[in-house]
């Protein structure tokens, strides 16, 4: 556990300090822009398509707080060059991760990014983790904005799921 603690504070602070994929695309093909009213993190994150449907570029950029910035910096690492099917089951997994939902025992996508699996025990940073996740599904859906509050919450749309499953 204290290893896990460890590695988690060491890729949230490289990450934060050294964003991969941070700035503007020109010519993005898709984009928009997620609000955590709770913590005020703000996030625009675009990217392109190919004719293939494969994330060609993506890029974010916002002010928010090292655990968002951690997690979009890892997530455009990930769906880069990917397809908008494969970026979408990455979504669902980290999503999935985060709010305690994903056996990490059971075969998955996510590689380095299980990193994140003891957000599941700070409920006031999941959200945090999850929003970059939230934004890029937005973009990829071609909707504007994405939020992590009331019916867009990514936690109650997990909880709501489950319980109706």
């Amino acid at each position: 556990m204290m290893h896990t603690n460890s590695l988690y504070q060491e890729v949230i602070l490289d990450h934060n300090r050294k964003p991969r994929n941070y700035g503007k695309l020109e010519h993005p093909s898709h984009h928009a822009v997620g609000h955590n009213p709770l913590c005020g993190d703000r996030l625009d994150i675009s990217l392109q398509l190919n004719e293939h449907d494969q994330i060609n570029a993506i890029a974010f950029q916002g002010e928010s707080c090292a655990i968002c910035k951690a997690s979009a910096s890892m997530m455009t690492a990930a769906v880069k060059g990917k397809s908008r099917s494969d970026a979408e089951t990455l979504i669902d997994e980290f999503r999935d991760l985060a709010t305690g939902k994903l056996n990490t025992e059971s075969p998955h996508h996510l590689g380095r990014l299980t990193v994140f699996s003891g957000i599941r025990d700070l409920p006031t940073r999941v959200k945090c983790a999850v929003l970059p996740w939230h934004t890029l599904h937005a973009a990829l859906n071609s909707l504007d904005n994405a939020s992590t509050e009331a019916e867009q919450d990514p936690v109650q749309i997990v909880t709501d799921n489950t319980s109706s499953a």
